[in-house]
């Protein structure tokens, strides 16, 4: 069934064909939300689909950010467009509109474009989304992760507990509670699950702007394991260069 819930612009098509397929609804895309997917819905035709980009923005008012959010997304690949193609197109098609005839628009016409590979589509997913089926942005660097000796989350289970490690991944997560005595607790992702790190007062201030403002971590400290749950006490923070990582969720 099509909705805000659920699917893509063309009825019957989806991502993932060939297998176990997840939708995203309209609202999930960046800068649509629920009410503009709600009527994204309502104005497709019988079939449920429309035809082109310029029907869509016919029918529904949408600015060139929501556009080309929806283009990053790829929300536009059953139409017959590439993402690049979509947000190319995008620009054109924005500036026209309800009170102007209909296939007039110029410009609209995007030369050869590469496409995507996996690396771009996760990134452009993550971006316009939060979420990639095309894998966690840590998968592209593994094999620079692995030559560095970064431990997985899966891999910390044969780690002997109290040794040294060096893990590394996606803030997902910061919390700084009040009653922790200054203590910062994160949670750092990658391809193979998530990591809770525990960083204190004295680390917190020795890495302050890296436990602040960085998106994705390389953190080295000690491995603890305690009734079945694995922590990292951290002792050294740094940044950990990777394209594409949504924001984090901070609480304090």
């Amino acid at each position: 069934e099509k909705g805000p819930e659920t699917g893509p612009f063309s009825q019957g098509d989806s991502w993932g064909v060939g297998g176990p397929v997840v939708q995203l609804g309209f609202r999930e895309v960046r800068g649509v939300g629920e009410d503009l997917a709600e009527e994204i819905a309502s104005a497709r035709d019988a079939d449920g689909s429309f035809v082109s980009m310029e029907d869509l923005a016919r029918r529904v008012e949408l600015t060139l950010p929501q556009l080309e959010a929806l283009a990053t997304a790829g929300a536009f690949d059953t139409l017959g467009l590439t993402r690049r193609a979509a947000i190319w197109q995008a620009g054109a098609v924005a500036q026209g509109g309800a009170d102007r005839l209909p296939g007039i628009v110029t410009g609209d016409q995007p030369p050869a474009l590469p496409g995507m590979d996996d690396f771009e589509t996760a990134r452009a997913d993550l971006w316009a989304t939060g979420m990639s089926p095309e894998g966690h942005p840590t998968r592209f660097i593994r094999d620079d992760l692995d030559r560095m000796g970064v431990v997985t989350s899966v891999g910390l289970w044969d780690v002997e507990p109290g040794s040294k490690v060096l893990i590394g991944g996606v803030v997902t997560h910061r919390q700084r509670p009040a009653t922790a005595g200054g203590t910062m607790f994160l949670n750092v992702e990658d391809e193979t699950g998530l990591i809770n790190v525990v960083v204190s007062k004295g680390c917190w201030n020795a890495h302050r702007r890296v436990a602040l403002t960085a998106p994705a971590m390389l953190i080295r400290g000690r491995c603890e394991r305690s009734e079945g749950v694995i922590n990292v006490v951290a002792e050294k923070l740094s940044f950990l260069p990777v394209a594409g990582t949504p924001k984090s969720r901070d609480f304090r």
